[in-house]
C-alpha cells in the first residue's frame, strides 16, 4: 500500500475511449475546414484544425502534463508566492495524473479576498510577474490561465499564495522568439519606431508591426499618452479611420503570419489582462511587470550554482540598472505629459480671466 492520505491528493482521471473519440473530432473538424477551403477560396484558417490538434493532444498525455508541472516547479522554487502541486508518480499513468492537493479560490473571487484580508492589488501584481517570468525568462508559458486554473490562498509568508492548475497545455518559446520578443517590449515602452519595425518583420508581421502596441500597449506607435492611459479621442479617430482601409484579406495574413508562439502570446495575455481588471488593477501593473521581466530575459542566464557569485551579482545590478533607467525615462514623460496639462490649463484660466477683464483682447495666449 501506499502510505499517503488520502485527503492530500487529488485524481484527474481520463474517460475511457477519450483519446478515441478525439481522433475522430479531429477529422471530422479537418475534413470540414479542407470543404469550406475548396468551396470558398479566400478561406484561410486550416492551420487552426493543426493548432487545436496540437493543444488537445497535449492535454490527453498525463504524463506530459506531469512533466510540465514538475519543470515549472523547479522554474519557481525560489518564488514564495508560487506554488504547484507535487506529482504522486508512483500513482500517476497516462489516463491518472495524482497530484497534491491544495486549496484555494478562483483567483478572480475578489469577495473572498476581502473576507481574507488579501489585497486584489497584490494578489494582480504577483499573477503578473508570474506570467512575465515564464514568458520573458523561462521562455516555458502556461497556455490557459483562466480563472479556474489559479487559485489563491490565504497561506505562505506572504498572507497568500497563487496555486498555478492545469499543467496540460504549455508552450515551449522559440529562444530566438524569446529574445525577440524581449526587444519588441522594450522598444514599445520607449517608442522606437525603427525598432519595432525591424522586430516586426523578424516577428513575421511585417507592415503590420505598427499595430503590435495598439495590441498589446491600447496605444498608437507614436502616442503622445502616458502609459498605460490609452489613447486620446483624436488618436482614436485617427486609427480607426486608418483600420477602414484594411481589407479581410489583410485579416487574414496578419493571422497567418504570426507564428504559433505569438499566438500562444496573445491567448495568454488576454486570459491575464482579464483577471488583473476583475481585480481592479490598473493597467500599468501590467505594463511595468513586462518590461521589468523583458530587460531580466535579455540580460545573460547566469546560475548561482555554477557561476561565481561576483559574476552573478554583477549581472543582476545591471539588469536592475537598466530598469531604473527605463523608470526614470518614463518617469520623465509623465513629468512632462503632466507638465503640459498644466499649461494647457493656465492658459485656458488666463483666457477667461482675460475675457471677463478685457472683452474682445483674449486671442493670443502668451503662456
Amino acid at each position: 500500500m501506499w502510505n499517503i492520505p488520502f485527503q492530500t491528493f487529488f485524481l484527474n482521471v481520463q474517460y475511457p475511449g477519450l483519446e478515441s473519440q478525439m481522433k475522430i473530432d479531429i477529422t471530422t473538424m479537418s475534413f470540414l475546414s479542407k470543404s469550406v477551403a475548396w468551396l470558398f477560396p479566400d478561406y484561410r484558417f486550416n492551420w487552426l484544425v493543426t493548432e487545436f490538434r496540437e493543444v488537445i493532444s497535449s492535454e490527453l498525455d498525463f504524463i506530459q502534463e506531469a512533466r510540465n508541472s514538475e519543470k515549472t516547479g523547479k522554474n519557481f522554487k525560489n518564488n514564495k508566492f508560487v506554488r504547484i502541486p507535487r506529482v504522486f508518480w508512483e500513482l500517476t499513468t497516462c489516463q491518472v495524473l495524482t497530484m497534491q492537493f491544495c486549496w484555494g479560490h478562483k483567483v478572480d473571487d475578489v469577495e473572498f479576498m476581502k473576507e481574507t484580508r488579501i489585497n486584489p492589488i497584490k494578489v494582480a501584481k504577483a499573477l503578473v510577474e508570474i506570467f512575465a517570468e515564464m514568458i520573458f525568462v523561462h521562455g516555458f508559458v502556461h497556455g490557459d490561465p483562466h480563472p479556474g486554473n489559479i487559485l489563491v490562498s490565504p497561506e505562505g509568508p506572504n498572507g497568500f499564495t497563487l496555486v498555478i492548475l492545469d499543467h496540460g497545455i504549455y508552450k515551449q518559446l522559440d529562444e530566438g522568439f524569446r529574445q525577440d520578443y524581449c526587444q519588441l517590449w522594450k522598444a514599445m515602452i520607449l517608442q522606437d519606431t525603427h525598432k519595432i519595425q525591424q522586430l516586426g518583420k523578424g516577428l513575421g508581421v511585417g507592415k503590420y508591426a505598427k499595430y503590435l502596441p495598439v495590441i498589446f500597449l491600447g496605444r498608437t506607435m507614436n502616442s503622445k499618452a502616458i502609459l498605460g492611459k490609452g489613447m486620446s479621442d483624436e488618436e482614436k479617430s485617427s486609427l480607426k479611420q486608418e483600420l477602414n482601409y484594411l481589407k479581410v484579406d489583410d485579416l487574414f495574413s496578419f493571422m497567418e503570419s504570426l507564428p504559433p508562439d505569438f499566438l500562444t502570446i496573445l491567448r495568454t495575455d488576454g486570459l491575464l489582462r482579464s483577471v488583473i481588471r476583475k481585480l481592479g488593477a490598473p493597467q500599468n501593473v501590467r505594463l511595468l511587470s513586462y518590461v521589468k521581466y523583458a530587460i531580466r530575459g535579455l540580460s545573460p542566464k547566469l546560475s548561482p550554482e555554477s557561476d561565481s557569485s561576483m559574476k552573478v551579482t554583477f549581472s543582476r545590478l545591471r539588469t536592475n540598472a537598466s530598469y531604473l533607467q527605463l523608470r526614470l525615462f518614463l518617469a520623465g514623460l509623465q513629468l512632462l505629459f503632466w507638465m503640459e496639462k498644466v499649461k494647457q490649463f493656465l492658459c485656458t484660466l488666463y483666457r477667461k480671466l482675460l475675457l471677463k477683464c478685457l472683452p474682445g483682447k483674449h486671442d493670443n495666449c502668451p503662456i
